[in-house]
C-alpha cells in the first residue's frame, strides 16, 4: 500500500454562524461545532483511507475562544497520523476578524477514525508521512496519545506504553 502524506486529506470546510445555531449569548453552541469538526475529520479520513470511516473518539478538543453569530468559521482538518486501521486527524478551527479579514484560532481537536472494509470490519488504511515541522510533531505525539487512551481504556497495561515512559525516563 502507497504512503501517503497529510495534504493529501486536508478538507477545509468555510462556513457562516447563523442565529438558530447560537445559544443565549449569541455565540455558536459548543456541541454545533463537534458536529461540523466531525464531519470535516470524517471527509480527510476518507481521503486518506479511500475507505467507508467511522468515528471512533473525539480525544481532545480545546475551546479558547467564543464564536459570535455571523461569524465566517473555517476548519482545517487532516491526518495526522495512521496506524493499521485507524487515523489520528487534527482540526484546527479559526475565525475571520469582521472588519480586517484577519484569522484567529478559536478551537483545535483530534479525533480517531477507524476505516471500515466491505465486511464492516477494519480496514487497512496507508501509512503517512509528514513534510512540515508541524505535521513532523503532531506525527510524534500521536502514538503517545494513543498510548495514553489504551492505558486510560484499561487496554494496554501501563509499563507497555513504551512511547509514555520515554517522556519520563
Amino acid at each position: 500500500m502507497a504512503t501517503k502524506t497529510p495534504k493529501e486529506s486536508l478538507t477545509i470546510v468555510t462556513d457562516i454562524v447563523l442565529p438558530g445555531e447560537t445559544n443565549p449569548l449569541d455565540n455558536l453552541f459548543g456541541g454545533e461545532l463537534l458536529a461540523r469538526m466531525d464531519r470535516a475529520s470524517s471527509i480527510a479520513a476518507r481521503r486518506h483511507s479511500n475507505r467507508i470511516v467511522v468515528t471512533a473518539a473525539v480525544n481532545q478538543v480545546v475551546f479558547t475562544k467564543a464564536v459570535p453569530v455571523g461569524s465566517v468559521l473555517t476548519l482545517e482538518a487532516k491526518v495526522s497520523r495512521s496506524f493499521s486501521s485507524s487515523m489520528e486527524i487534527f482540526v484546527d478551527v479559526w475565525i475571520e476578524d469582521r472588519e480586517t479579514g484577519e484569522r484567529s484560532k478559536v478551537n483545535e481537536g483530534i479525533y480517531t477514525f477507524v476505516a471500515v472494509n466491505e465486511m464492516g470490519g477494519p480496514g487497512k488504511v496507508p501509512e503517512i508521512v509528514p513534510e512540515t515541522d508541524l505535521e513532523k510533531e503532531r506525527y510524534a505525539g500521536a502514538l503517545r496519545r494513543k498510548q495514553l487512551s489504551l492505558v486510560l481504556a484499561k487496554k494496554m497495561k501501563p509499563e507497555e506504553a513504551t512511547e509514555l515512559k520515554a517522556l519520563f525516563i
